[in-house]
């Protein structure tokens, strides 16, 4: 089959269960002319013939696009209705129990996100102004992040780094416990180890990372809170950004329940996974409004 980059397609193989962008072209091992894609709403790179590919129509991929939103308007509404519960306790702390009716301001987390995708980042940086979380992105390769996540650090001095792209788990390159085997996975880690030479605690710099069938454990290991993929499945684009707002949200004196922060992800503790950490929300008063 004639595909060219910027094609969406499926894989037959794979009972067409996701959608992918062509992106490059590479020779295979025995010669053969193999087709390189990213996933468009999971957060997987592979690699396929061209004759084990199906373009998909525009009605198809509509179809699924409705499927998609289904899913993600549901998780926005879990997640608004835990910050509703979340914004009623901290006024009445704030208020001393309603015992006073001051107007309090509140400042979620600052995030740092750099994506190896920069449709994907796109699509984070818009969920992210839908919840309100402030937020700076940067789009960039994924070998190239441990070498600059330092002085990104440095520029935008967040409260939660979010370090994530495409990986793949490749059976052929060794076992599933085997770094090597994976695409990204040491690039990630190494990203990691770089940003916690810059803040070490845990608790003053939240990192997220990872993406699709990720090494968990080697990420754990290298300082991140939280990262995929502990099942060695796919994770979805936006996941990172429901792992973040529950942070971003949670106010610093309280400690966040791992399994509260994965159940409004769309993928789950198969995909996602982390330790205990505290949040990073603080809120003040009095709030004033000033006219001109």
């Amino acid at each position: 089959m004639d595909v060219r980059v910027g094609d969406i397609v499926a894989r037959k193989s794979y009972k067409c269960d996701l959608l992918f962008r062509v992106i490059d072209f590479k020779d295979g091992d025995n010669g053969e002319k193999l087709v390189v894609l990213f996933g468009e709403d999971v957060r997987l790179v592979a690699d396929a013939p061209s004759q084990d590919l199906v373009k998909i129509d525009a009605r198809e991929k509509e179809r699924r696009q409705m499927q998609e939103l289904e899913k993600l308007n549901n998780s926005l509404h879990l997640f608004r209705q835990d910050y509703h519960l979340i914004r009623q306790k901290n006024e009445y702390q704030a208020s001393g129990g309603y015992s006073h009716n001051q107007e309090f301001f509140q400042i979620p987390g600052r995030v740092l996100h750099i994506d190896g995708d920069p449709l994907y980042l796109k699509k984070c940086l818009s969920l992210y102004e839908k919840i309100g979380i402030p937020v700076h992105g940067i789009h960039c390769n994924e070998k190239e992040m441990a070498e600059k996540v330092g002085d990104l650090i440095d520029q935008y001095r967040p409260d939660i780094l979010v370090i994530t792209g495409h990986d793949a788990y490749s059976k052929t390159k060794g076992k599933k416990s085997e770094l090597k085997a994976y695409r990204h996975s040491k690039h990630f880690a190494n990203t990691v180890r770089q940003a916690r030479k810059k803040v070490p605690h845990l608790d003053q710099l939240v990192i997220f990372a990872g993406a699709c069938q990720s090494h968990f454990e080697s990420l754990i290991r290298a300082g991140a809170n939280f990262a995929s993929s502990p099942s060695r499945v796919n994770i979805h684009a936006l996941d990172p950004v429901y792992i973040v707002a529950k942070i971003s949200f949670t106010p610093f004196v309280e400690r966040i329940n791992v399994w509260d922060v994965l159940r409004n992800t769309l993928t789950g503790d198969k995909g996602l996974g982390g330790i205990e950490t505290k949040g990073v929300l603080r809120t003040g008063m009095p709030y004033r409004r000033h006219e001109d």
